[in-house]
């Protein structure tokens, strides 16, 4: 049975072929609001939360892990300003109840293959108003390549919290480079070099910047090079960004299994 939330076969086609897949104004302005009014307590949360954690820095980024809480800050050894959280679920309930939406479950389900699907992580990423930085070329599958049986079936949704401009720094994707499965990282001699994608193993004239409004949604491979700008405006740019698995996975950081009760 085909529903609204199912992904269209046009929609799988360009899944597979480009490795991505935009649908347009999917939450209302009202859910967004709720939503940001969400993320915003999460993120007040993990700020208090950091304070007892363990700090290192890596690059001139200070993070902060809790348990299996990670809370990554803008650069400088003492910024407060918080880049990423992940993953986010936890810290409020709303956001947990977010991640069984059928407007984001349905296109996975799609996507992976099976009715039965589980959380593998998520992340709040934050560009605040005139600080918030951009995140260079990469992949996700090197970075889960170790900890996954089925790096090729997780796949992520980014659900834009603002609107998404070239100007504060839109979601950006080479399309049609997961094709070529992990490509090797940078060899720079930073701390964090290696997780950023080798710009000979893809051509950037492929790349397709995202400017979508706030309430829409990316459904992207964990194979796809991606990456973003700097936020150089007066406003935010916040996303939520979701990664599934096929169901009874433990999740990448606690081990445990979040099964995802289909609504």
């Amino acid at each position: 049975m085909i529903t609204e939330n199912n992904l269209t076969s046009s929609e799988q086609l360009s899944y597979h072929k480009d490795g991505y897949v935009v649908r347009e104004n999917i939450f209302s302005k009202t859910e967004v609001i709720e939503i940001n009014v969400a993320l915003e307590r999460a993120v007040s949360k993990a700020l208090l939360l950091s304070k007892i954690g363990d700090v290192y820095h890596l690059d001139g980024k200070r993070f902060v892990d809790l348990d299996y809480l990670t809370v990554q800050f803008e650069t400088g050894r003492d910024s407060e300003t918080i880049r990423v959280i992940e993953p986010a679920h936890q810290l409020d309930k709303d956001l947990k109840e977010l991640i069984a939406d059928p407007r984001l479950v349905g296109p996975i389900q799609d996507i992976i293959g099976m009715k039965s699907i589980s959380l593998w992580t998520d992340k709040l990423n934050l560009k605040r108003p005139k600080e918030g930085s951009g995140f260079g070329w990469h992949q996700d599958s090197p970075y889960w390549v170790h900890n996954s049986e089925n790096v090729d079936l997780l796949p992520n949704v980014y659900l834009s919290l603002d609107d998404a401009t070239l100007e504060n720094g839109c979601f950006k994707v080479i399309r049609g480079s997961h094709k070529k499965g992990c490509l090797p990282g940078t060899d720079d001699g930073t701390q964090l070099g290696g997780f950023y994608t080798d710009p000979k193993a893809f051509d950037e004239t492929s790349e397709v910047s995202l400017e979508i409004s706030a309430g829409s949604l990316v459904f992207f491979n964990p194979h796809i090079v991606h990456g973003s700008e700097p936020n150089l405006t007066n406003t935010q740019r916040r996303a939520y960004i979701i990664t599934y698995q096929p169901g009874g996975l433990p999740m990448l950081k606690s081990g445990e299994v979040e099964n995802i009760k289909i609504r």
